[in-house]
């Protein structure tokens, strides 16, 4: 009786629970800039610079690069990692919006006109996950 009790109480607390994504950037030429990862929860702000629903950034090295994205409540997410290169904070583009330092995506790929859809990128998480992605 009492383990049950404890089960009942603990079992809300449950729904809250907080989860982390192993982000493992592969294929980072320099170890120039940061590697920054932009975590997105929603198709409406998908690729959206000022609607990024949780960020991390490392320093870049050269072969892979590990970060963490901590606190998560489980849900779908897609991701957009970019190599800063040059240290400025932001993607660099040309003047046709392409852009001039590599980019990747969970799952996703850049296209020939433009980047990957929302729900080509997205996944499930309900516990801690861990995703490889290619620079």
């Amino acid at each position: 009786m009492r383990i049950l009790l404890i089960a009942l109480f603990l079992a809300p607390w449950s729904i809250f629970s907080q989860n982390n994504i192993s982000v493992h950037v592969h294929n980072v030429a320099s170890d120039k800039g940061h590697i920054n990862v932009a975590v997105y929860n929603s198709d409406a702000t998908f690729l959206s610079f000022d609607r990024v629903f949780k960020a991390g950034r490392e320093a870049a090295h050269e072969g892979i690069v590990q970060l963490m994205i901590e606190d998560l409540p489980a849900g779908k997410y897609a991701l957009a990692v970019f190599h800063d290169e040059n240290g400025n904070g932001k993607l660099d583009t040309n003047w046709l919006g392409v852009p001039k330092e590599k980019v990747a995506f969970s799952k996703g790929k850049m296209k020939t006109f433009g980047p990957p859809k929302y729900n080509e990128c997205a996944f499930q998480i309900h516990s801690d996950y861990e995703i490889d992605v290619k620079l």
